[in-house]
């Protein structure tokens, strides 16, 4: 039996999957080989838009780990040492609320948006599509626009196309390491890992992760672009569940624009039977994922706007009204709303309910930031010592407290116990922690002869900071053993 099914297995063809010949008898590949996209430049308001973004979110991520707060980096997350500095903000592990609340802003912020007006995330600040920005602006600077890169790329190899190649990838890869060594820059100081750099005295790791996120830089916007955003990105697939009739996407009117068809620009359409499309393809031609609005709404669609800005300078020169490709909605289409009737019914209760609960959401972790406490303590009864009858028949138990400085500045706390009648703290009550360390100090508490019945009891643990304002009480239990 397995030697039967090892002939079988060596019969198996692991060629490309064909089709049945049709009647002329032509094999018909199952599989589309890749095409290569070349968006075409494009200006326009959207264009504008996609750019500041671009300005933007770019100023920010390079631009954050040289500023310094006091004697530190503004923003780091150490990993080292588990601290994360956000400027004022000193977080530990703790706080991972505090994560847990940011990511949930983060997808009701994506609910709304996608919910208002379609991918916007993915057309304006997706870092896909900021990095493919970049890639493009960088080979456009080198090869030239669309078809001056479409016919180098058909010609043969010479040495300008090779040195351009060369020059062009050159910037890529310059531009992807720069980006991963900023981005390793967030949990190492990058004033010292520039340092490091120089001197080639940085970490194994260090390098690794430089080079890591170099790479996926370089391979994301200098090669996969569109096939990312089609087949790598989950959101193109569920978008459409976050889509109803009132959603603003990018949306050709079919009824203004067909039949479309080539004509002069003083040609009388009545007379021609044709609507404002000119059918001239450079909604598809400036499109990053190379789909064509025309054919309606498909997953591919970032929401970028392209198709919009070129179209509308088309009309211009023409003569037509702006507006064959725009921003719409179903229902608007249908019901040939004008804009403010259109704008009136995209904040509809949906939206209401996203941005209400997105504000409360907002609003409640950044009173919580603002209010918290700048240290925190862990109280845990000392495991390696039991509950135990000293001097005078004094019942004493013994604890360990970590206390965590969440500030920039050393500071003092005063410690205090209280639950049951006569119980005190014999160990000493202040305490010194330096800025962002924690300390763990064990204390002493001891309940006089007959203070209490044997057994557990509830007592709690107050600590006060003198320095500044703050105060935090803290639950344990006191055990008094049985004679």
């Amino acid at each position: 039996m397995n030697a039967e099914l090892k002939d079988v297995k060596k019969v198996i063809p692991i060629t490309p999957v064909e089709s049945e010949p049709d009647e002329e008898g032509e094999l018909i590949s199952l599989y589309a080989a890749h095409e290569k996209i070349y968006p075409r430049s494009v200006t326009g308001m959207f264009s504008n838009w996609r750019w500041i973004m671009v300005w933007v979110t770019q100023i920010i991520f390079y631009g954050l780990p040289w500023i310094e707060w006091g004697q530190r980096q503004a923003v780091m997350f150490d990993l080292s040492v588990r601290r994360f500095y956000i400027f004022g903000l000193v977080l530990y592990p703790q706080d991972f609320i505090y994560l847990t609340g940011m990511l949930i802003i983060a997808a009701l912020s994506l609910f709304l948006f996608t919910a208002v007006a379609g991918r916007l995330w993915c057309g304006y600040a997706c870092p896909q599509t900021v990095y493919t920005e970049i890639f493009l602006w960088f080979e456009k600077l080198v090869e030239g626009d669309r078809a001056a890169r479409i016919r180098r790329d058909e010609g043969p190899m010479t040495a300008e196309k090779f040195g351009r190649k060369v020059v062009k990838h050159f910037l890529w890869i310059a531009f992807a390491l720069y980006t991963g060594f900023t981005f390793v820059g967030y949990f190492a100081p990058i004033r010292e890992l520039a340092s490091d750099i120089l001197k080639n005295n940085m970490s194994t790791w260090g390098y690794f992760w430089v080079f890591f996120y170099g790479f996926a830089t370089y391979g994301n916007a200098g090669f996969m672009r569109e096939q990312v955003c089609k087949h790598m990105c989950p959101y193109a697939r569920f978008q459409s569940v976050m889509f109803d009739k009132d959603t603003l996407i990018v949306t050709y009117d079919a009824e203004r624009g067909e039949p479309r068809g080539a004509r002069s620009k003083k040609a009388d359409l009545t007379k021609l039977n044709l609507g404002a499309c000119v059918d001239c393809s450079l909604c598809v031609q400036v499109c990053p994922t190379g789909i064509d609005i025309r054919k309606g709404l498909q997953y591919e669609c970032i929401g970028c706007g392209a198709c919009a800005d070129v179209c509308d300078t088309v009309m211009d020169k023409v003569g037509y009204p702006r507006g064959l490709v725009k921003y719409s909605t179903e229902n608007a289409m249908k019901n040939k709303w004008t804009q403010q009737q259109t704008l009136r019914h995209v904040f509809r209760p949906r939206i209401l309910a996203y941005s209400g609960i997105l504000l409360a959401i907002i609003l409640a972790i950044m009173v919580s930031l603002f209010t918290r406490t700048p240290f925190k303590v862990d109280v845990v009864r000392d495991r390696g010592v039991m509950a135990r009858v000293v001097d005078a028949g004094t019942t004493e138990n013994v604890y360990r407290l970590q206390v965590m400085n969440a500030t920039e500045s050393d500071q003092r706390y005063r410690l205090s116990v209280e639950g049951l009648p006569g119980l005190v703290l014999t160990s000493e009550d202040t305490v010194s922690v330096h800025s962002t360390e924690a300390r763990t100090i064990p204390v002493r508490v001891q309940l006089p002869f007959e203070g209490a019945s044997p057994g557990s009891h509830e007592i709690h643990f107050t600590i006060e900071s003198l320095d500044s304002p703050g105060k935090l009480i803290e639950k344990s239990t006191f055990i008094v053993p049985k004679n």
